[in-house]
């Protein structure tokens, strides 16, 4: 294969819901629709009854403009919607109240970029544009989609507020679509627009091709976590065909998220099919200057500049900045522990970063949690710290602790419920050292030739004390009587 058949080339269309409105975007029906009956939700505008009008929620323009001034979007100050026409179970009136930036009609804004890092590299991914539309219904099935007997339709979505980010074909990777989507996650965090940890809350569409062939598009990835998977997948799979002398086809895909494939669905619709017009019952929006700023004054601190602030106020780097603020609870939690002791300095900053985004994240990850899901305190890493920096615990120890932390236990309540404390008696680590160095006269010979052999002395006492031993002392007390019987100088 060429290269040119090797370069791949990504588009996302990435649909945010708005879960902060309290309604939806063209009528009053309430906006918080998860966990209630199905189809309880809904008035003749949600459902498409003739005669029904819909009204914009203006505060929708709020969000959509907090968005666009965040991503730094030329925001359009004049435009109306459109009338989408296709015909889906899940579209009541047969067409969807959206946006078109073509044929006069504007989108809500045009441009911006987000800055992903990769591999210590910096790109600009560039937007085309960003803009506003109803949701459909929700469309439910027993089991997978390609399996289902049947399909059911739950209203209680349609209608709700999306906001679609599309981007330019720039992205050139499955891994730098995911950091781009990290970044989206944080500005929507960050501007109070969304909560993207709902389930439901965001989709993703990605356009996929190698350069000089027919791209796919993959509908419907309903996380950025699979967002990478569905990509990886989508892209070996065009690979393939062409190794094997196939035509690749224009063609819309769906990621089943069981068998981890894409399953064709059907041959791709082209723009003229949905037959753009403009929605006949809406008058044209208009923004001013005036409004837009007074939605920039009330923009909360955004990632970038946050991480410019904790490079400045607590002497971190840019990586762990940049880590840090990613999330918005991470980075609240941060600067809430290390501004409520006020003997912390740089030291302690940094050490409390590391714990944040090594061990506590890791546990995070691992049981598929978010902070604001646990009962750990920010002052519980505080006292962590300070136990490790007193000697009354060893680094090892506290990395123990963990798990009961999360449960909102006290590092004291944790050490007395386990009996750990660090081991210090001079008389019990010496006589543990002289039965190490019985034992493993192969580390002993390691000892003459390489004295970094002599850590695994320390380990081996380590060991016996349950990871309690004070490494500090340990270590001169093995080097003393390594000294003592001749073996090193």
């Amino acid at each position: 294969m060429d290269n040119q058949n090797n370069e791949v080339i990504i588009g996302l269309e990435v649909h945010i819901q708005l879960t902060n409105l309290k309604t939806k975007l063209f009528c009053s029906c309430s906006n918080d629709y998860r966990g209630t009956e199905a189809n309880s939700h809904v008035c003749p505008i949600c459902i498409g009854l003739p005669g029904s009008l819909p009204v914009v929620n203006k505060k929708a323009i709020e969000f959509a403009t907090r968005l666009a001034i965040a991503l730094n979007c030329k925001i359009n100050h004049q435009f109306w919607f459109f009338r989408k026409q296709y015909f889906y179970v899940d579209l009541a009136k047969g067409f969807q109240i959206s946006q078109y930036n073509k044929a006069g009609g504007k989108a809500f804004a045009d441009g911006g970029q987000i800055t992903i890092k990769l591999n210590s590299q910096k790109k600009d991914i560039i937007l085309n544009r960003i803009h506003l539309e109803e949701d459909p219904a929700r469309l439910v099935h027993k089991g997978s989609i390609a399996t289902s007997p049947y399909t059911l339709v739950d209203y209680n979505r349609s209608g709700v507020c999306l906001i679609e980010i599309v981007t330019e074909p720039v992205l050139a990777s499955p891994e730098e679509a995911r950091e781009f989507l990290k970044q989206i996650k944080s500005i929507i965090q960050y501007s109070g627009i969304s909560n993207l940890d709902l389930e439901g809350s965001v989709r993703v569409d990605a356009n996929i091709s190698i350069r000089g062939h027919e791209r796919s598009e993959v509908k419907n990835i309903n996380s950025f976590r699979e967002v990478e998977r569905a990509l990886r997948h989508e892209n070996i799979r065009q690979k393939n065909l062409l190794k094997r002398g196939k035509t690749l086809i224009q063609e819309t895909r769906h990621w089943d998220d069981k068998r981890r494939i894409t399953i064709s669905l059907r041959t791709k619709e082209f723009e003229a099919d949905y037959r753009y017009f403009p929605e006949q019952d809406l008058v044209p929006i208009e923004i001013n200057d005036i409004f837009i700023q007074k939605v920039k004054d009330k923009l909360p601190e955004m990632p970038n500049e946050r991480s410019r602030r904790f490079q400045r106020d607590y002497n971190l780097s840019e990586f762990d900045s940049d880590n840090l603020v990613l999330d918005k609870d991470i980075a609240d939690f941060y600067e809430d522990g290390v501004n409520s002791d006020a003997s912390f300095g740089p030291n302690e900053y940094k050490q409390y970063c590391n714990w944040l985004m090594n061990d506590i994240y890791r546990w995070l990850n691992e049981k598929n949690k978010i902070i604001k899901d646990t009962k750990l305190h920010p002052h519980q890493i505080v006292d962590l710290i300070r136990y490790v920096n007193e000697g009354n615990i060893t680094t090892k120890i506290a990395k123990t602790l963990i798990n009961d932390m999360m449960g909102g236990f006290s590092i004291s309540e944790i050490l007395e419920k386990k009996g750990k404390k660090r081991v210090s008696d001079d008389i019990l680590l010496k006589n543990l050292s002289f039965e190490v160095i019985e034992e493993n006269p192969k580390i002993i010979k390691d000892c003459c030739e390489n004295p970094k052999a002599i850590e695994a002395l320390i380990g081996r006492v380590m060991t016996k004390t349950k990871g309690q031993a004070d490494p500090h002392i340990t270590r001169n007390i093995i080097i003393d009587i390594l000294k003592e019987k001749g073996i090193i100088n």
